[in-house]
């Protein structure tokens, strides 16, 4: 059975001037789907694997991952999302971070991020970055959530 739902965007960012500057620039992309924003990654979790709306119980989503959370690391999230029989393993992670640290990023992929992205620090490379984010989104073929 396949009804294309649309895929909502999970987006897990504590800094609320990045979390408006990243949403503004998807929408300027183009880019409808929903998209729920957590700023810790407890509430997150919850909502990703318990909540009805949830991805795990109403399929396919996106998650945006910012590394620094203020109750736990993005790579604690990263590890249960992509976990061996985790019903959304197949979830595709993009990271999004102010870390470029080599061994951070590999790191992360290592866990199975799908892909890692450093915000720039100046302001209009990091909308622009987020644009093409968007764009990348608007294209990309999502799996449907494993029952």
């Amino acid at each position: 059975m396949n009804d294309h739902r649309s895929v909502s965007i999970v987006m897990i960012e504590d800094d609320e001037g990045h979390a408006r500057l990243i949403e503004k620039n998807i929408r300027r992309a183009g880019i409808l789907n929903d998209i729920t924003h957590f700023t810790d990654g407890t509430t997150a979790l919850h909502y990703l694997f318990k909540h009805q709306d949830g991805p795990a119980l109403n399929g396919p989503a996106l998650v945006l991952l910012d590394l620094n959370l203020p109750d736990m690391s993005g790579t604690d999230i990263l590890t249960k999302i992509k976990a061996e029989g985790s019903p959304l393993k197949r979830t595709p992670v993009v990271v999004l971070t102010t870390t470029d640290d080599k061994v951070e990023i590999q790191h992360c992929y290592d866990l199975g991020c799908n892909v890692y992205i450093t915000k720039p620090v100046n302001y209009e490379s990091f909308a622009q970055a987020i644009r093409q984010l968007g764009l990348f989104l608007s294209v990309i073929q999502v799996p449907e959530v494993e029952d």
